[in-house]
C-alpha cells in the first residue's frame, strides 16, 4: 500500500468533487479555489458523491501522478464542506483510509467513564 503521508503534506478537498476531472482541472482547481500550490510536494485528495474511491493529485518535481483508489469494503467518512481544503497530519490520512473520521469525537459518557 502507498503511504500518501510519505510523499509529502497532505490535503483533503472537502465535499464532493467530480471525479471524472483530470490532471489539469484538479490542478487548477487547487490553485483557483484554494490559493494552494499545485507544483508542490504536497497530495491532494478529492472525492466523488460514494465515498468509496478518491484521487491523489501528487507533483514529483518532473510531472504529476494522479493516483485512484477504490475500497472494496466500506466507505470513508470524507468531510462535506464544499469550499475547504485541510491540512491532514499523517494520523488523519491513517484514519481516513481506515474509513474513521478525520475528527474523532468522544462521547460525554466516555469520557466521563475514562477520568
Amino acid at each position: 500500500m502507498i503511504k500518501l503521508s510519505d510523499l509529502g503534506q497532505v490535503y483533503i478537498v472537502c465535499g464532493k468533487t467530480d471525479m471524472r476531472r483530470g490532471i489539469d482541472t484538479l490542478a487548477s482547481m487547487v490553485k483557483d479555489k484554494f490559493n494552494l500550490d499545485p507544483f508542490s510536494d504536497r497530495v491532494f485528495l478529492f472525492c466523488g458523491g460514494s465515498q468509496d474511491r478518491f484521487k491523489a493529485l501528487y507533483w514529483d518535481g518532473q510531472g504529476y501522478w494522479l493516483l485512484y483508489k477504490r475500497f472494496e469494503n466500506g466507505k470513508m467518512n470524507w468531510p462535506k464542506n464544499q469550499d475547504e481544503v485541510r491540512e491532514l497530519s499523517p494520523e488523519q490520512v491513517d484514519w481516513l483510509m481506515k474509513g474513521f473520521s478525520i475528527e474523532p469525537k468522544i462521547s460525554e459518557a466516555t469520557a466521563r467513564n475514562f477520568y
